[in-house]
């Protein structure tokens, strides 16, 4: 709606007269009138405004929500595997990188059954899409896949195929080997079409353009060697990039998660830093990053069983799930290892020892 900020607005039907709508309270951008959600509507008025639910739809264009306070219900629910660990289409064996598509299906490099799966939206089984053939280093098998992205442009399936040693893309029964020699661990594609691999071996991660693999990428993080300064990285795992072209790597022995701005020589530390421990200032192998378009920071801290949230330029972070300790209940988690969010903001978690997919619902 013209007028309205990046992250506040609503898509529904207009013709409700601006004199039935009023204010949600300042506090929390809350309503108080039952039914309601605090939206932008500028038309009506600069401050947001309570609008009936019956007349919006969410799916689309969220409503507001206060930006540092969002939670999720503590209590999962599996949403693939969690049957035990096993090769059964119902079942996981130490799932790694996962996401989630705009139906809310979910890909899943599922690492130690070295295959690619796919969980259709509430499906009691998934499919297999990629590998399946046993671990080998043939061009229909994967070994230990690690991560997995879409390339939009041909919705084709691109796999780190970690114990291969090489990035391989699948399209259909179709393979096609990418990147060769590169221990990689995580993927990122962003805005302007390039893919961003993390090298646990090189310590680095290098951005090549989408196709154009024939020469040996960029580096735009790490490539000094081992260690822990801040040009240094030590068993880069996951990346996420945002907007403004920015790489986070989860700096798994470093116990912190790095932040590159574009063309930097050296990063910062967003997020732990202070050695391996449980304490709210600290994280322990963190696998896995993501931020949300509020530019918070969400880690899989993995050895903690838990996952945090951390604003940059903050000493401590806050957990978000995962308070109860390791386990397989529905309010723990053993060995977090990859994270993604849904478009309504639910948060997916691939509870690697526990072998399945915990979804954690948005409270509203």
């Amino acid at each position: 709606m013209i007028g309205a900020n990046n992250d506040a607005g609503i898509c529904g039907f207009r013709w409700l007269a601006c004199s039935r709508l009023v204010l949600c309270n300042s506090s929390d951008n809350s309503c108080s009138q039952p039914n309601t959600t605090c939206v932008q509507h500028p038309e009506c008025n600069d401050l947001p405004v309570c609008y009936p639910f019956t007349m919006t739809d969410q799916s689309i264009c969220p409503p507001m929500k206060n930006k540092t306070n969002l939670e999720w219900k503590q209590n999962g629910i599996t949403v693939a595997g969690g049957n035990g660990p096993g090769k059964e289409l119902n079942q996981l064996n130490r799932p790694r990188g996962i996401l989630i598509d705009e139906k809310k299906n979910i890909f899943i490099a599922d690492g130690d059954n070295n295959r690619i799966v796919e969980w259709k939206y509430n499906a009691t089984e998934g499919q297999i899409i990629a590998g399946g053939n046993g671990q080998g280093n043939q061009m229909d098998q994967l070994s230990l896949p690690t991560d997995v992205v879409i390339n939009q442009q041909d919705h084709s399936i691109i796999i780190a195929n970690n114990g291969n040693n090489r990035v391989i893309q699948w399209t259909n029964q179709t393979q096609q080997i990418l990147i060769q020699n590169i221990d990689c661990r995580g993927f990122a594609i962003d805005k302007n079409g390039f893919l961003y691999v993390s090298d646990g071996v090189k310590n680095e991660v290098r951005r090549w353009k989408m196709g154009e693999y024939n020469n040996e990428g960029i580096v735009v993080a790490g490539g000094n060697g081992k260690g822990d300064k801040l040009n240094q990285l030590d068993s880069p795992n996951f990346v996420f990039v945002d907007e403004d072209q920015s790489v986070y790597v989860s700096d798994i022995f470093n116990h912190r998660v790095m932040k590159w701005r574009k063309d930097a020589k050296e990063g910062i530390i967003v997020a732990g830093g202070n050695g391996p421990g449980g304490n709210l200032n600290q994280l322990s192998s963190p696998m896995a990053v993501i931020v949300d378009d509020f530019g918070q920071i969400y880690v899989a801290d993995c050895d903690n069983h838990r996952v945090m949230r951390w604003c940059e330029g903050k000493e401590e972070g806050e957990i978000v799930v995962g308070r109860n300790g390791q386990g397989n209940q529905s309010d723990q988690l053993n060995i977090p290892a990859s994270l993604s969010f849904d478009d309504e903001g639910n948060l997916y978690v691939a509870d690697a020892i526990n072998s399945r997919i915990q979804k954690f619902e948005l409270i509203l």
